[in-house]
């Protein structure tokens, strides 16, 4: 079984890629959609970073805690030093969560497998990999789509850009780069030529 990574910072249209990806029948594993399961009612990620930041915990009608993420925002974007202590809680879990997803597409026999990982290069993930694609677009793009997307002012996006690995880099670092800053139809094409290559 093989393993292609896809990565790329926020707001560069990785969500869309992968989406087309698992129409194409292939696996994915969604780090983000992990990462709000273990942050959800009853995540194994809630108590930890409750303990870490109490303004965080919410409790439900049926008494189960979860995290709040605006106030998990909030808080980072006060007090960045607290990415590091919030990533060792949570790397750990996802990594599990990984392995479980490798295991169960090992046995039913896929060819190849996706992990939609943001932090790929960050957490040392590419190792997993066969192939690494990174999706990328402008920066003005990338800004506006966070701006929009998070009801962020346009610097609000920039300083969560800056904290992030710089595209570029990432693009240095990568087998293929999708670009997402044209039309749909422009990276339609580039996922297509990818796919060709790993059914290859």
């Amino acid at each position: 079984m093989k393993v292609l990574g896809l990565t790329g910072g926020i707001g560069m249209g990785k969500t869309t890629v992968a989406r087309m990806l698992s129409r194409a029948g292939f696996p994915v594993f969604d780090s983000d959609a992990t990462v709000h399961r273990l942050q959800g009612p009853g995540g194994a990620a809630v108590l930890p970073i409750g303990k870490l930041i109490p303004a965080a915990l919410l409790k439900n009608a049926h008494g189960q805690l979860s995290l709040d993420r605006l106030e998990l925002r909030k808080a980072v974007m006060a007090h960045p030093d607290l990415i590091k202590q919030l990533e060792k809680i949570i790397h750990p879990l996802v990594f599990a969560a990984r392995d479980r997803f490798f295991k169960r597409c090992r046995r039913r026999g896929a060819d190849w497998v996706v992990i939609d990982v943001p932090l790929l290069f960050e957490t040392g993930g590419e190792k997993h990999c066969d192939k690494v694609a990174v999706v990328s677009a402008p920066r003005r793009t990338q800004v506006a789509r966070i701006a929009r997307r998070r009801g962020m002012t346009p610097a609000e996006a920039q300083r969560m850009i800056a904290r992030q690995m710089p595209d570029h880099e990432k693009r240095r670092r990568a087998d293929v780069v999708i670009r997402t800053g044209l039309s749909m139809a422009d990276t339609r094409r580039e996922v297509r030529a990818l796919i060709r290559e790993m059914r290859a």
